[in-house]
């Protein structure tokens, strides 16, 4: 009898020791990878970790500088997901980045500010001046087709009609403030920093090129997004709840990006001017990819060999699938 009871026990031990190894897999397995950039209308993504434990994932966010940062991430194998503006996404899959685009999260998110007394009133005011950007950013796309749509010539040496500054997004409102650049094609919040600090002003907000307001990708690896698919609609579900929840309560969002992503290096007055030029969303299209990547062709942004075609990896059906899910429309 004690001979069976030692091994009913024996067994039953083994058992739970198999059981919760097998739980602690398939709990390794629920990890998401998350890159992200810091930028008022990227707290949104930022947030799906805060709610992750309720969609029944763990969301590990890796923050980076710019987008192409992120890329060189996935192409790695260091990410499954990441957030980053549209131009980076087009750039890395025409690079090998093995991603799907399947949302869009923020729109807009860019301004063309000039410095105090420079009187620049419009973009045909920018010749002869210096223009700082950030070099690969869907803000540089946008600066070139505002100057090519002007029929201003442009280089990063003296010779063009504007003269091209590359700068990281943290360094441009130092250079603008300390007149070492002339106007700057600059991202949010940063560049209503500028304004409401008195240093900038507007010049305009740069939607009116063929490319309209630009729309931030959420991207996926091929590989995420085959082989791990109910992670994988578990973290589209947690986007859309997560964004939602912005979209539907400011004071939520206006507390999280201030307090957790910027750490009280913001005003209210920044984060409200910075939302309202770059509103929370869900969709993206192919159309808008492709537009945006011919233009990336014409203007020479991202030096593509062989453009990516938007309909072959523009896939929206994990997020169609999570809106449905939770009646957002």
């Amino acid at each position: 009898m004690q001979q069976k009871s030692i091994l009913k026990t024996g067994i039953a031990a083994a058992l739970m020791l198999a059981f919760g190894m097998g739980a602690v897999q398939a709990q390794a397995q629920e990890v998401v990878r998350l890159g992200n950039l810091k930028f008022a209308h990227y707290g949104a993504v930022s947030y799906i970790k805060e709610i992750a434990p309720k969609c029944g994932i763990k969301v590990e966010e890796h923050i980076f500088a710019k987008g192409l940062d992120v890329m060189q991430a996935i192409i790695a194998g260091e990410l499954d997901v990441g957030a980053t503006a549209s131009e980076a996404a087009i750039s890395g899959r025409a690079g090998g980045a093995p991603i799907y685009v399947v949302a869009g999260f923020a729109k807009g998110g860019a301004r063309l500010v000039g410095g105090v007394g420079q009187k620049i009133a419009s973009v045909k005011d920018l010749k002869g001046k210096r223009v700082g950007v950030t070099r690969g950013g869907i803000q540089e796309v946008l600066l070139l087709a505002e100057l090519s749509q002007a029929g201003l010539t442009y280089a990063d040496t003296k010779g063009k009609d504007v003269q091209l500054v590359f700068l990281a997004y943290a360094d441009l409102n130092q250079a603008l403030m300390g007149k070492n650049i002339d106007a700057m094609m600059q991202s949010e919040p940063q560049s209503s920093q500028a304004i409401n600090k008195g240093f900038g002003t507007e010049i305009l907000k740069p939607y009116d090129t063929p490319i309209g307001e630009p729309v931030r990708t959420m991207v996926m690896t091929e590989k995420f997004y085959k082989e791990r698919r109910p992670v994988a609609e578990k973290f589209m579900r947690c986007f859309v709840e997560a964004t939602k929840t912005f979209i539907d309560n400011k004071a939520t969002a206006e507390k999280y990006v201030r307090e957790v992503v910027f750490r009280g290096q913001i005003t209210k007055d920044d984060f409200d001017d910075a939302i309202s030029n770059s509103p929370y969303s869900y969709d993206i299209s192919p159309e808008h990819i492709q537009v945006t990547t011919d233009v990336m062709v014409k203007t020479g942004v991202g030096r593509m060999t062989k453009p990516p075609v938007a309909k072959d990896w523009v896939k929206t059906d994990l997020l169609e699938q999570a809106k449905k899910s939770l009646n957002v429309k």
